[in-house]
């Protein structure tokens, strides 16, 4: 895995196709969707709720597409309501999922965080995964590097890692190769790909959202 990527050579599983790109990828890197018994369009990032599911590319054009372009009801063969705030939705959920699991991982003793924490870490290859805040100081995150062969996060706000350990905010963490390293890393990938290409105004306060 490097800086900003996948694990290449990983089985990331069953392949579905994207009903906006109409691409065929790893689930992992798609959004399913289900009707709900209204006809509205609920999404389904755990892959769990009953019914056909409906997969979306988890990027911001493709979601966006899938709204407006009415695909949603033609993959679903039947009049479908879809929220106009799709994407934030979206946003919201995986933020959350990221929080929830890294926080689940800091409880087992496979995260930490603070510079010095992260640094003892990294220089004793403990450290799998580098988070570093978005709105961190470039000058500060500079000072630690990417594990080998490890992974970098560097998309959610110093908010939201705050929440993750418990504290107001966080800088710098790090996971070990424990068995939640790579589900924060696929949910992670998965919200990179909505908060890329999102405004700041659109994005502004998103660190304060708990739910």
């Amino acid at each position: 895995m490097t800086r900003g990527g996948r694990d290449k050579d990983r089985d990331d599983g069953p392949e579905r196709k994207c009903i906006a790109t109409g691409e065929a990828q790893p689930k992992s890197g798609l959004i399913r969707f289900v009707v709900g018994p209204e006809g509205q369009i609920v999404p389904d990032l755990a892959g769990k709720l009953p019914g056909r599911g409906l997969y979306v590319a988890s990027q911001v054009t493709a979601l966006e597409k899938a709204a407006k372009k009415g695909l949603f009801s033609r993959a679903a063969k039947q009049p479908v309501t879809v929220p106009g705030d799709l994407v934030r939705i979206i946003e919201q959920m995986l933020a959350k999922r990221v929080v929830d699991l890294i926080s689940l991982a800091r409880k087992s003793g496979d995260a930490v965080s603070g510079y010095e924490k992260v640094k003892d870490w990294l220089m004793k290859e403990e450290a799998r995964v580098l988070i570093q805040a978005e709105d961190g100081s470039s000058r500060g995150k500079s000072k630690l590097s990417t594990p080998y062969g490890g992974t970098y996060i560097g998309w959610l706000t110093a908010d939201e890692l705050g929440m993750a350990f418990g504290r107001q905010t966080v800088i710098h963490a790090a996971l070990g190769a424990g068995g939640l390293a790579r589900r924060v890393v696929e949910e992670a990938q998965r919200l990179k790909g909505v908060r890329v290409g999102t405004s700041d105004t659109d994005r502004a306060g998103r660190g304060q959202r708990k739910g």
